[in-house]
């Protein structure tokens, strides 16, 4: 018997929304301070105009970044090379694309980048894992990250798997619509829903697992 696709995805999707917001999946704060003028600016060349999009996106890009990469510890190292990538692209950014949604397609493609090279060293050593972690400072974006998402819930994310995590964050966390990943990311929004709706309910499984 064949079923109709998108009657199940609606009611699973909601059904995960609503047991997830049960956890401390925040998202993050927007960017209210940034304008189309100062988007103009920085296009232009203006140095203040780009440290005010870095400042602005900064925090959102470094807890994607984490959620995203195999070696967390290298956030830091992709979001710095998505804003000297964002630099050099921005004299051709054209507002038919918003820019944000425009700034973590760049920032996407870094961390997938950083993720193939990462998994192709692994493969290539069997050293053991350092043994010892970096404590991150009251500063660092990386100790808010880890302050806002409870360790379960970090786990339960990294074992979803990339091609549907990625998915997740742009729409569930991060507020891109369907439309919008599908510019991104070039996946149909009829897979994007699917993948949204997969990565929800492995999350809910494991978060249920693990309040038993």
């Amino acid at each position: 018997m064949t079923e109709h696709p998108s009657t199940p995805v609606r009611r699973n999707d909601s059904a995960s929304r609503q047991f997830l917001s049960g956890f401390p999946l925040q998202h993050p704060a927007q960017a209210s301070g940034l304008d189309s003028r100062t988007i103009s600016r920085a296009k232009l060349g203006d140095i203040d105009a780009f440290t005010a999009i870095v400042e602005a996106y900064h925090a959102r890009c470094i807890r994607f970044a984490r959620a995203m990469l195999r070696n967390p510890d290298d956030a830091e190292d992709m979001v710095q090379e998505t804003f000297v990538r964002l630099y050099r692209a921005l004299p051709r950014y054209e507002e038919r694309q918003r820019f944000e949604a425009w700034l973590f397609q760049i920032l996407g493609n870094c961390c997938r980048t950083a993720n193939t090279a990462f998994q192709r060293h692994s493969s290539r050593t069997t050293n053991d894992e350092e043994a010892y972690e970096r404590v991150p400072s009251i500063d660092d974006p990386a100790a808010q990250f880890d302050h806002e998402w409870s360790e379960a819930v970090r786990r339960a994310l990294a074992e979803v798997p990339e091609y549907n995590r990625e998915i997740f964050l742009l729409h569930y966390i991060e507020g891109f619509s369907y439309e919008e990943v599908e510019r991104m990311t070039g996946i149909k929004q009829s897979a994007l829903k699917m993948r949204v709706k997969r990565a929800s309910d492995m999350l809910r499984t494991r978060l249920s697992e693990g309040h038993r």
